[in-house]
Protein backbone atom coordinates (compact mmCIF):
# COMPACT_ATOMS: atom_id res chain seq x y z
CA UNK A 1 0.00 0.00 0.00
CA UNK A 2 1.64 3.45 -1.39
CA UNK A 3 2.43 6.30 2.08
CA UNK A 4 -0.71 8.45 0.39
CA UNK A 5 -3.47 5.18 0.47
CA UNK A 6 -6.30 5.78 3.34
CA UNK A 7 -6.12 2.99 5.65
CA UNK A 8 -9.84 3.03 7.06
CA UNK A 9 -9.08 0.08 9.42
CA UNK A 10 -6.38 2.11 10.80
CA UNK A 11 -8.07 5.38 10.12
CA UNK A 12 -10.70 4.39 12.43
CA UNK A 13 -8.37 3.04 15.26
CA UNK A 14 -6.75 6.23 15.40
CA UNK A 15 -9.92 8.31 15.75
CA UNK A 16 -11.81 5.76 18.21
CA UNK A 17 -8.85 7.11 20.39
CA UNK A 18 -9.66 10.44 19.76
CA UNK A 19 -12.91 10.13 20.49
CA UNK A 20 -12.52 8.36 23.82
CA UNK A 21 -9.80 10.86 24.85
CA UNK A 22 -12.56 13.70 23.90
CA UNK A 23 -15.31 11.70 26.31
CA UNK A 24 -12.93 12.01 29.05
CA UNK A 25 -11.70 15.34 28.50
CA UNK A 26 -15.53 16.43 28.44
CA UNK A 27 -15.67 16.73 24.47
CA UNK A 28 -18.11 13.19 24.27
CA UNK A 29 -21.66 13.28 22.62
CA UNK A 30 -22.52 13.67 18.79
CA UNK A 31 -20.13 16.65 17.87
CA UNK A 32 -16.68 15.91 17.09
CA UNK A 33 -13.69 18.32 18.45
CA UNK A 34 -12.60 20.05 14.90
CA UNK A 35 -8.59 19.06 15.32
CA UNK A 36 -9.43 15.52 15.44
CA UNK A 37 -8.77 14.26 11.73
CA UNK A 38 -7.76 16.60 9.20
CA UNK A 39 -4.44 19.06 8.73
CA UNK A 40 -6.24 22.12 8.82
CA UNK A 41 -8.34 22.88 11.84
CA UNK A 42 -10.31 25.40 10.74
CA UNK A 43 -14.24 24.53 10.30
CA UNK A 44 -15.76 25.81 7.18
CA UNK A 45 -18.44 27.93 8.92
CA UNK A 46 -19.76 28.49 5.37
CA UNK A 47 -20.07 25.63 3.93
CA UNK A 48 -22.78 24.46 1.75
CA UNK A 49 -23.96 21.25 0.54
CA UNK A 50 -26.40 22.74 -1.43
CA UNK A 51 -26.74 21.47 -5.09
CA UNK A 52 -30.04 21.55 -6.07
CA UNK A 53 -31.89 23.07 -9.21
CA UNK A 54 -34.93 24.98 -9.37
CA UNK A 55 -38.06 22.97 -10.03
CA UNK A 56 -40.21 22.56 -12.91
CA UNK A 57 -43.71 21.63 -12.39
CA UNK A 58 -44.07 20.58 -15.92
CA UNK A 59 -41.77 17.80 -15.35
CA UNK A 60 -42.40 15.07 -12.84
CA UNK A 61 -40.55 14.52 -9.29
CA UNK A 62 -39.91 11.05 -10.01
CA UNK A 63 -39.17 8.65 -13.10
CA UNK A 64 -39.23 4.77 -12.51
CA UNK A 65 -38.20 2.91 -15.87
CA UNK A 66 -37.75 -1.08 -15.69
CA UNK A 67 -35.83 -2.96 -18.73
CA UNK A 68 -33.41 -5.37 -18.91
CA UNK A 69 -30.92 -3.18 -20.66
CA UNK A 70 -30.22 -1.11 -18.14
CA UNK A 71 -28.62 1.30 -19.70
CA UNK A 72 -32.04 1.91 -21.92
CA UNK A 73 -33.55 2.48 -18.53
CA UNK A 74 -31.20 4.86 -17.34
CA UNK A 75 -31.03 7.12 -20.59
CA UNK A 76 -35.28 6.77 -20.71
CA UNK A 77 -35.48 8.03 -17.09
CA UNK A 78 -33.31 10.88 -17.55
CA UNK A 79 -34.97 12.23 -20.58
CA UNK A 80 -38.49 11.80 -18.63
CA UNK A 81 -37.01 13.77 -16.20
CA UNK A 82 -35.54 16.34 -18.31
CA UNK A 83 -32.85 15.18 -19.68
CA UNK A 84 -28.72 15.31 -18.91
CA UNK A 85 -28.46 19.31 -19.89
CA UNK A 86 -31.23 20.16 -17.44
CA UNK A 87 -28.76 19.05 -14.56
CA UNK A 88 -25.05 19.74 -15.92
CA UNK A 89 -23.76 22.62 -17.51
CA UNK A 90 -20.76 23.41 -19.66
CA UNK A 91 -17.62 23.25 -17.76
CA UNK A 92 -19.27 22.41 -14.39
CA UNK A 93 -17.16 20.41 -12.04
CA UNK A 94 -19.72 17.08 -11.12
CA UNK A 95 -19.31 14.84 -8.11
CA UNK A 96 -20.88 11.70 -8.42
CA UNK A 97 -21.37 9.36 -5.00
CA UNK A 98 -22.31 5.80 -5.58
CA UNK A 99 -22.37 3.21 -3.13
CA UNK A 100 -18.85 2.58 -3.02
CA UNK A 101 -19.04 0.71 0.59
CA UNK A 102 -18.44 -3.05 0.79
CA UNK A 103 -16.08 -5.62 -0.80
CA UNK A 104 -18.70 -7.43 -2.71
CA UNK A 105 -18.74 -7.82 -6.60
CA UNK A 106 -22.02 -6.34 -8.34
CA UNK A 107 -23.95 -9.33 -8.29
CA UNK A 108 -24.38 -9.08 -4.23
CA UNK A 109 -26.37 -5.59 -4.67
CA UNK A 110 -24.41 -4.19 -1.70
CA UNK A 111 -22.66 -1.57 -4.04
CA UNK A 112 -24.10 0.65 -7.17
CA UNK A 113 -24.41 -1.23 -10.53
CA UNK A 114 -21.18 0.19 -12.07
CA UNK A 115 -23.01 0.32 -15.44
CA UNK A 116 -25.27 2.98 -14.49
CA UNK A 117 -22.33 4.87 -12.52
CA UNK A 118 -20.33 4.57 -15.99
CA UNK A 119 -23.58 5.82 -17.76
CA UNK A 120 -23.82 8.53 -15.71
CA UNK A 121 -20.19 9.66 -16.31
CA UNK A 122 -20.43 9.76 -19.97
CA UNK A 123 -23.90 11.71 -19.64
CA UNK A 124 -22.02 14.34 -17.85
CA UNK A 125 -19.24 14.81 -19.74
CA UNK A 126 -21.47 14.95 -22.78
CA UNK A 127 -23.29 17.52 -21.38
CA UNK A 128 -19.94 19.47 -21.36
CA UNK A 129 -18.49 18.56 -17.47
CA UNK A 130 -15.19 19.51 -17.49
CA UNK A 131 -14.36 17.45 -14.71
CA UNK A 132 -16.47 14.22 -13.17
CA UNK A 133 -15.43 13.00 -9.87
CA UNK A 134 -16.35 9.80 -7.83
CA UNK A 135 -15.79 8.59 -4.31
CA UNK A 136 -16.93 7.41 -1.42
CA UNK A 137 -15.70 6.70 1.99
CA UNK A 138 -16.23 2.48 2.20
CA UNK A 139 -17.10 0.69 5.34
CA UNK A 140 -14.34 -1.80 4.15
CA UNK A 141 -10.47 -1.33 2.38
CA UNK A 142 -11.11 1.23 0.22
CA UNK A 143 -8.18 -0.09 -2.62
CA UNK A 144 -10.31 -3.68 -2.65
CA UNK A 145 -14.01 -2.13 -2.11
CA UNK A 146 -13.26 0.48 -5.18
CA UNK A 147 -11.89 -2.82 -7.34
CA UNK A 148 -14.46 -5.61 -6.54
CA UNK A 149 -17.51 -3.22 -6.94
CA UNK A 150 -16.52 -3.02 -10.73
CA UNK A 151 -16.89 1.19 -10.31
CA UNK A 152 -13.48 1.61 -10.17
CA UNK A 153 -12.66 0.22 -13.50
CA UNK A 154 -15.53 1.41 -15.23
CA UNK A 155 -15.16 4.59 -14.66
CA UNK A 156 -11.44 4.57 -15.74
CA UNK A 157 -12.95 3.74 -19.15
CA UNK A 158 -14.62 6.89 -19.77
CA UNK A 159 -11.69 9.43 -18.42
CA UNK A 160 -13.53 9.69 -14.90
CA UNK A 161 -11.56 10.66 -11.86
CA UNK A 162 -12.04 8.27 -8.96
CA UNK A 163 -10.63 9.00 -5.91
CA UNK A 164 -10.20 6.60 -3.44
CA UNK A 165 -10.36 8.62 0.38
CA UNK A 166 -7.52 10.07 2.37
CA UNK A 167 -7.49 11.90 5.22
CA UNK A 168 -5.68 15.29 3.30
CA UNK A 169 -9.06 15.09 1.50
CA UNK A 170 -11.21 15.70 4.75
CA UNK A 171 -11.87 19.39 5.74
CA UNK A 172 -14.07 20.09 9.06
CA UNK A 173 -17.74 21.35 7.78
CA UNK A 174 -20.52 22.71 9.95
CA UNK A 175 -23.16 20.67 9.25
CA UNK A 176 -25.89 22.55 10.99
CA UNK A 177 -27.71 19.65 12.06
CA UNK A 178 -29.52 18.70 15.16
CA UNK A 179 -27.12 16.34 16.28
CA UNK A 180 -24.86 16.60 13.16
CA UNK A 181 -22.51 19.77 13.59
CA UNK A 182 -18.97 20.11 12.84
CA UNK A 183 -17.50 17.27 10.88
CA UNK A 184 -15.04 15.71 8.94
CA UNK A 185 -16.58 15.62 5.33
CA UNK A 186 -14.64 14.64 2.35
CA UNK A 187 -13.93 17.57 0.45
CA UNK A 188 -15.00 16.55 -3.63
CA UNK A 189 -18.70 16.44 -1.73
CA UNK A 190 -18.08 20.82 -1.11
CA UNK A 191 -15.80 21.71 -3.57
CA UNK A 192 -18.32 21.02 -6.79
CA UNK A 193 -20.75 22.22 -9.39
CA UNK A 194 -23.05 19.52 -9.26
CA UNK A 195 -23.98 16.72 -6.97
CA UNK A 196 -25.77 13.26 -8.32
CA UNK A 197 -26.34 11.00 -5.42
CA UNK A 198 -26.58 7.49 -7.26
CA UNK A 199 -27.51 4.91 -4.58
CA UNK A 200 -28.90 1.46 -4.53
CA UNK A 201 -31.73 -0.41 -2.85
CA UNK A 202 -31.18 -2.43 -0.10
CA UNK A 203 -32.53 -3.57 3.22
CA UNK A 204 -30.56 -1.99 5.80
CA UNK A 205 -30.41 -3.47 9.64
CA UNK A 206 -30.95 -0.10 11.92
CA UNK A 207 -32.70 2.44 9.47
CA UNK A 208 -34.75 -0.81 7.75
CA UNK A 209 -33.72 0.02 4.60
CA UNK A 210 -30.81 2.67 2.78
CA UNK A 211 -31.32 4.26 -0.69
CA UNK A 212 -30.50 7.99 -0.88
CA UNK A 213 -30.54 9.84 1.86
CA UNK A 214 -29.12 6.86 3.99
CA UNK A 215 -26.11 7.42 1.03
CA UNK A 216 -24.87 10.61 2.55
CA UNK A 217 -23.44 8.59 4.97
CA UNK A 218 -20.30 7.93 2.36
CA UNK A 219 -19.34 11.47 2.72
CA UNK A 220 -17.82 11.84 6.07
CA UNK A 221 -14.72 10.56 7.77
CA UNK A 222 -14.67 10.27 11.64
CA UNK A 223 -16.60 7.56 14.11
CA UNK A 224 -19.51 7.84 11.93
CA UNK A 225 -21.04 4.60 13.68
CA UNK A 226 -21.56 6.30 16.62
CA UNK A 227 -24.26 8.21 15.04
CA UNK A 228 -26.31 4.99 14.93
CA UNK A 229 -27.58 6.01 18.12
CA UNK A 230 -29.81 8.13 16.36
CA UNK A 231 -29.67 6.98 12.95
CA UNK A 232 -33.04 8.88 11.83
CA UNK A 233 -32.06 12.17 12.92
CA UNK A 234 -28.25 12.16 11.25
CA UNK A 235 -29.84 10.46 7.97
CA UNK A 236 -32.29 13.63 7.49
CA UNK A 237 -29.49 16.05 9.03
CA UNK A 238 -27.71 15.04 6.15
CA UNK A 239 -30.03 15.16 3.48
CA UNK A 240 -30.83 18.62 4.69
CA UNK A 241 -27.30 19.70 4.66
CA UNK A 242 -26.57 17.42 1.40
CA UNK A 243 -29.29 18.42 -1.03
CA UNK A 244 -28.47 17.17 -4.55
CA UNK A 245 -28.53 17.82 -7.99
CA UNK A 246 -29.79 15.43 -9.15
CA UNK A 247 -30.85 11.48 -7.50
CA UNK A 248 -30.31 8.15 -9.79
CA UNK A 249 -31.78 5.21 -8.01
CA UNK A 250 -30.53 1.65 -9.03
CA UNK A 251 -33.05 -0.79 -8.36
CA UNK A 252 -31.71 -3.28 -10.45
CA UNK A 253 -30.68 -5.76 -7.68
CA UNK A 254 -32.29 -5.09 -4.57
CA UNK A 255 -30.58 -6.93 -1.57
CA UNK A 256 -33.68 -7.35 0.44
CA UNK A 257 -32.09 -9.25 3.57
CA UNK A 258 -28.96 -9.32 5.62
CA UNK A 259 -28.21 -5.23 4.43
CA UNK A 260 -26.42 -3.47 4.37
CA UNK A 261 -23.51 -5.32 3.15
CA UNK A 262 -25.16 -9.06 2.02
CA UNK A 263 -23.46 -11.56 1.06
CA UNK A 264 -25.82 -14.04 -0.33
CA UNK A 265 -27.31 -14.01 -3.85
CA UNK A 266 -30.13 -15.66 -2.03
CA UNK A 267 -30.52 -12.67 -0.46
CA UNK A 268 -31.37 -10.67 -3.72
CA UNK A 269 -34.27 -10.03 -6.20
CA UNK A 270 -33.95 -8.68 -9.52
CA UNK A 271 -35.82 -5.80 -10.51
CA UNK A 272 -34.28 -4.13 -13.18
CA UNK A 273 -35.35 -0.93 -12.65
CA UNK A 274 -33.58 2.80 -12.35
CA UNK A 275 -35.50 5.62 -11.11
CA UNK A 276 -34.33 9.44 -11.92
CA UNK A 277 -35.28 11.83 -9.21
CA UNK A 278 -35.49 15.51 -7.99
CA UNK A 279 -37.05 14.95 -4.82
CA UNK A 280 -34.68 12.66 -2.73
CA UNK A 281 -37.26 12.27 -0.27
CA UNK A 282 -39.74 11.12 -3.08
CA UNK A 283 -37.11 8.94 -4.60
CA UNK A 284 -36.21 7.07 -1.16
CA UNK A 285 -39.98 6.80 -0.62
CA UNK A 286 -40.90 5.47 -3.92
CA UNK A 287 -37.79 3.22 -3.63
CA UNK A 288 -39.31 1.76 -0.17
CA UNK A 289 -42.10 -0.70 -2.38
CA UNK A 290 -38.93 -2.75 -3.46
CA UNK A 291 -38.56 -3.85 0.29
CA UNK A 292 -42.71 -3.97 0.73
CA UNK A 293 -41.93 -1.19 3.17
CA UNK A 294 -44.68 1.89 4.15
CA UNK A 295 -42.51 4.91 3.23
CA UNK A 296 -44.22 6.50 6.51
CA UNK A 297 -43.20 4.05 8.95
CA UNK A 298 -39.66 5.30 8.38
CA UNK A 299 -38.13 7.64 10.16
CA UNK A 300 -36.05 9.81 8.68
CA UNK A 301 -38.01 9.78 5.56
CA UNK A 302 -40.89 11.38 7.68
CA UNK A 303 -38.49 13.93 9.48
CA UNK A 304 -37.30 14.90 6.18
CA UNK A 305 -40.84 15.45 4.53
CA UNK A 306 -41.07 17.51 7.92
CA UNK A 307 -38.27 19.88 7.81
CA UNK A 308 -39.69 20.05 4.03
CA UNK A 309 -37.10 18.30 1.99
CA UNK A 310 -39.71 16.54 -0.12
CA UNK A 311 -43.15 14.30 -0.35
CA UNK A 312 -43.46 11.10 1.01
CA UNK A 313 -46.69 10.89 -1.00
CA UNK A 314 -48.29 13.08 -3.38
CA UNK A 315 -44.85 13.64 -5.37
CA UNK A 316 -45.62 13.58 -9.52
CA UNK A 317 -44.65 10.13 -11.36
CA UNK A 318 -44.00 8.91 -14.33
CA UNK A 319 -43.50 4.92 -14.60
CA UNK A 320 -42.95 2.36 -17.04
CA UNK A 321 -42.62 -0.74 -15.09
Amino acid sequence: MSENEFNRREFLKLTGKAAALASVIGGGGYLISQNQYSPSKKVLQDSNGNRSISPNLELPDVVAIKSTDHKEAALTALTLIGGINRFISRGDIVTIKPNIGWDRSPEMAANTNPELVKFMAEQCFEAGASKVIVTDMPCNDSRRTFARSGIQQSLEEVGAQVILPEDRYLVHADLKGEILGEWPVLRQFLETDKLINMPIVKHHSLSKITVGMKNWYGVLGGTRNRLHQKIDLSISDLADFFRPTLVIVDATRVLIRNGPSGGSLEDVEIHDTVIAATDQVAADSYACRFLNIDPGSIGFITDAQARGLGKVTGYTLVEQI
